[in-house]
């Protein structure tokens, strides 16, 4: 009989390549800790690459004229994340609020706009909303002078402001975060994770790769950093939902897409903004460039919580009319459309969105979830929190071991249209 292979001792386990779990195990590294990362499909698939890119600063979560909760717990990211893509990570000493500890270096990745605009729709509510947005944050809008207007807004009655938030490249920031921790991620397949655990205990973990080759670790701690997936996660490990593991609740979005022509003078303009009606973003819109140079905008906000229950004709026809009246005299006759849905998973919260970064624990099993993007870094901080300090000697896995790619952005694998032609395939 063969003996059992040795597991390797290792202080962290993370399970889940998105943007908890590379924010995260950027982070304990760096603390000196012996970590690793499996996944099992693409680095930042589902809600990662399809997100916006924003880094929130809690605006649209001070519409009501109020500082919420949300609001204050993620009103310091802004200039955390800034320093992180300058290249200068801990240039500054953390201030109230902020995570305190080692962040990346971020300097590799794309940012798609230094700030967004923000400006109302054309009614009372939306002048209302306007000045609620001033309220208490870190990051809040300056009014522009007629000049510093982005020729796509200049037909927007009223004012136009600048919010200093940035807008990253999703797929870009994944690529940053997995070149700096190659060595350390690891691909397995769909099933190819074993657990050795009782109670919330986990002894051992035995992984499979893709091609059939194993590796057995023996982590002091599992941190489980799959958004929608780990509630398949935590069924596997035998952990019922209660005080310290929570029922995992989903809160869907249906996204639009448009595209203009690559070249020419019905192109695109590049746009990242929010146009406010009252306490609600109406759309938010972001841009960026496709792989065969086309600028892409992605829509979201009010229309993509509402889009939920229509399909993407209806879902079309209805970014059709949103946008008209968003942006007055702005022509997308020449443009093709697309949509698709993405969860956004999190503790159940009771349908209500969490106001701060997750994280639950049960034995030595973290179950994380950012809530928002711009929150890894809290993340991480209360992970690191929990781990404590490495005590295992660094373990690096197999040099041929297979590593995860990083997921596509969705308007490189979604279906296009025209206002009247069938679906066709992005080119």
């Amino acid at each position: 009989m063969n003996a059992p292979p040795k597991a390797a001792p290792i202080d962290v386990l993370l399970i889940g390549g998105g943007v908890a779990g590379l924010w995260a195990l950027d982070a304990l590294t760096s603390r000196g800790l012996s970590c690793l990362l499996a996944e099992r499909d693409e680095l930042g698939r589902g809600q990662t690459v399809a997100s916006q890119g924003i880094v929130h600063g809690g605006l649209k979560y001070t519409l009501t004229g109020l500082l919420t909760g949300s609001a204050r717990n993620i009103r310091e990211m802004p200039g955390l994340w800034r320093r992180c893509v300058e290249g200068n990570p801990d240039l500054l000493f953390p201030q109230e609020g902020e995570a305190g500890g080692s962040h990346p270096n971020l300097s590799e990745t794309p940012v798609r706009a230094p700030h967004c605009y923000l400006w109302r729709s054309e009614s009372l509510t939306g002048r209302l909303g306007m000045i609620g947005a001033k309220a208490g944050l870190r990051v809040a809008p300056t009014a522009l002078p007629a000049a510093e207007i982005p020729p796509v807004l200049r037909s927007v009655k009223g004012p136009v402001c600048r919010l200093d938030e940035q807008v990253l490249s999703p797929a870009g920031f994944v690529a940053n975060l997995r070149n700096r921790n190659l060595d350390r991620l690891l691909r397995v397949a769909n099933d190819g994770l074993a657990f050795d655990a009782d109670g919330g205990q986990v002894r051992t973990v035995t992984l499979t790769a893709p091609d059939g080759c194993t590796l057995t670790v023996a982590p002091r701690h599992v941190a489980l950093t799959a958004g929608a997936g780990n509630a398949g996660l935590l069924s596997a490990l035998g952990l019922p939902a209660g005080p310290n593991v929570p029922a995992m609740q989903r809160r869907p979005l249906h996204m639009v897409l448009v595209r203009g022509p690559a070249v020419g003078e019905h192109r695109l303009a590049a746009l990242s903004g929010h146009c406010v009606d009252g306490a609600k973003t109406r759309v938010t819109i972001t841009s960026d460039t496709d792989s065969s140079g086309h600028v892409v905008w992605q829509v979201g906000g009010q229309l993509a919580e509402e889009g939920v229950k229509l399909d993407p004709p209806a879902l079309i026809e209805k970014a059709q009319r949103e946008l008209s009246e968003a942006i007055p005299g702005l022509d997308l006759s020449h443009c093709e459309w697309a949509t698709y849905r993405v969860d956004r998973a999190e503790g159940d919260a009771g349908g209500m969105r969490p106001e701060d970064a997750q994280i639950y624990t049960a034995g030595n099993v973290h179950t994380c979830w950012p809530t928002k993007l711009a929150l890894a870094p809290v993340l991480a901080a209360r992970l690191a929190e929990r781990v404590g300090r490495g005590e295992r000697t660094a373990f690096l896995p197999p040099a041929d071991w297979p590593r995860p790619a990083v997921a596509a952005p969705p308007w490189e694998t979604c279906e296009w249209r025209t206002l009247h032609a069938p679906l066709r395939r992005a080119a």
